[in-house]
């Protein structure tokens, strides 16, 4: 009998016992669980990272996150852990609902609605969350 896994398969699986093998834990581990690792920088370390830190004269972390937000999205809104991620900085930085929805919203025409919509959702996933977290 012949093994009838596609090489990415394979690949997949050889990297799961690896992984397996050096540390018993990460067997269940998920990209959603690195997201609780460290699900947001402070603002100062954004700015000082992402921020006008370097460049007095460039684009603010708040402005650099929402043009990222935007990539994301026409990428087709794929990355799911890095959408939340940017969503959850974004509101660390000051990003007001409105300013997160209209980005999402911008990228319509270029994405596509199921990118869009895909985008949105994991969008107001963590938005909701940000709002429990306030009451």
């Amino acid at each position: 009998m012949t093994d009838s896994k596609s090489p990415f398969e394979a690949m997949i699986a050889q990297y799961q016992e690896m992984a397996k093998a050096m540390n018993p834990a990460l067997e269940s581990f998920t990209p959603k669980g690195f997201e609780t690792l460290w699900p947001t920088m402070p603002k100062e370390v954004m700015e000082m990272w992402f921020g006008n830190t370097l460049n007095k004269d460039g684009l603010d972390a708040k402005t650099r996150l929402l043009l990222t937000l935007g990539g994301l999205t026409v990428l087709g809104a794929q990355a799911d852990t890095q959408i939340r991620t940017t969503v959850r900085h974004l509101k660390e930085v000051g990003a007001r609902k409105q300013e997160i929805v209209e980005t999402i919203g911008q990228m319509s025409m270029f994405a596509g609605i199921p990118a869009t919509t895909r985008a949105m959702e994991l969008a107001q996933e963590v938005l909701a969350d940000n709002e429990e977290s306030d009451t």
